[in-house]
């Protein structure tokens, strides 16, 4: 986990994505908010992205059917509400979901929003559409997906395989967008159009990210700003330098050492520093198609291996907290408690009964002293993967006979 931060002045409200929320009574019309993105993303496509730097900077240019309430701390189904939809209902056995869908709305060239964009959207989704995303690392969301009906122009009904009550939070994501029918994915990726409240400008590849206000945007007085930039900088000492000299007025979460925000705290003693839970999420992927990480014995070796408090401690000085796959509690709902964490592979606090547990499996796979297992570690060249990465390479006594071979490849 590491900061963000922001100045204390800055005014305006955006998505509850960024966390800049003042007081209704604080809240004027204007301004442009400036913020640094730590890498150049691919493309402005949010369905064919998995990364935030691509996916943060049009979440505002899109709406969903429907969202998380962003004035409400923690995501649950009780804090979801309406967007594009008006409400929606479940049939007896769970198995339908319909949304009234919200009229006179218009994409950002003029064009009507309708049922069938939302037909549109899921059949691209879910590999239906005679169109295809060139990727679609959300596919597998959808798998209890049958199939999207339309009832006229302003209804339509998710229809599933098998009851899935968690099926409406799948859509509050804040990467459901709703895309429009009549505009291709090709275009889509270089020049995005929403209904949202800003509208796409320009995206230069490694230099900056543009959105300008919507000002017919169907909620009416919103966006409270004028527009967003996005600056692309790699390097954290000229971002954090940056900031201190007024470039920006937010940081972006996971960039901020735990170090570095006390540098920003001396230089900029009104910045709003935070270190809200879940802001950093450090994984380790393994190609389990590639021998021999295609044995379960042995992956479940190396899970139990990883001192994870001692990983998370060195990086976040002691400020971080070992997780699951989900956001823990509090600021989650749906992870799991800490008891039951620590029942799962590797994550009993009991680090040497864990590697004692791993070496005895490494020995019955024909691994010891005499014969290693090579590890190649790639990371993207950011600081936020790098960091983790390099730490990760580096051997640590008498671990599992598997010291790594120092080869951390960037990509």
């Amino acid at each position: 986990m590491a900061e963000k931060c922001r100045p204390l002045a800055v005014a305006g409200s955006l998505l509850m994505t960024m966390s800049i929320v003042a007081p209704a009574s604080a809240q004027k019309q204007g301004g442009v908010l400036r913020q640094y993105m730590i890498d150049s993303p691919a493309s402005m496509s949010i369905h064919e992205e998995a990364t935030p730097v691509a996916t943060r900077p049009v979440m505002a240019v899109f709406n969903n059917l429907v969202l998380f309430d962003e004035h409400v701390a923690q995501n649950s189904i009780s804090s979801i509400v309406p967007d594009l939809a008006t409400g929606w209902s479940w049939n007896e056995d769970g198995t339908e979901l319909t949304f009234p869908l919200r009229q006179g709305v218009t994409w950002h060239d003029g064009k009507p929003f309708t049922a069938n964009d939302v037909q549109c959207t899921w059949n691209l989704l879910t590999g239906k559409a005679s169109e295809k995303l060139r990727i679609n690392p959300r596919k597998p969301w959808y798998r209890n997906l049958e199939e999207v009906t339309t009832n006229g122009d302003y209804e339509v009904t998710f229809h599933l395989k098998r009851p899935q009550p968690a099926f409406i939070a799948v859509l509050a994501s804040a990467l459901s967008s709703v895309y429009p029918c009549h505009v291709t994915p090709r275009d889509m990726r270089s020049r995005p159009v929403g209904t949202g409240p800003f509208k796409f400008v320009e995206f230069k590849p490694n230099e900056y990210i543009k959105v300008t206000r919507n000002r017919d945007y169907w909620k009416p007085g919103r966006p409270y700003l004028e527009g967003i930039e996005y600056t692309i900088t790699k390097n954290r000492s000229t971002t954090i330098m940056a900031f201190a000299a007024g470039k920006y007025d937010l940081t972006f979460a996971g960039t901020v050492t735990v170090s570095l925000m006390r540098d920003v705290r001396s230089q900029v003693p009104d910045a709003v520093c935070e270190l809200p839970q879940g802001s950093v999420n450090v994984n380790l992927i393994v190609n389990r198609n590639a021998p021999p990480f295609d044995n379960a014995d042995l992956r479940r070796a190396m899970a139990l291996s990883l001192d994870r408090k001692a990983f998370i401690d060195i990086l976040s000085e002691g400020r971080g907290n070992v997780g699951g796959v989900l956001q823990p509690p509090p600021a989650g709902s749906w992870g799991m408690p800490r008891e039951v964490l620590e029942t799962l592979p590797g994550y009993d606090p009991d680090v040497q009964k864990n590697r004692g547990e791993a070496r005895q499996t490494m020995q019955q796979l024909g691994y010891g002293p005499d014969k290693r297992l090579k590890v190649i570690v790639s990371s993207r060249d950011i600081p936020p993967y790098r960091d983790p990465a390099v730490f990760f390479d580096r051997p640590a006594e008498g671990d599992l006979y598997r010291r790594r071979t120092g080869n951390v490849r960037h990509n």
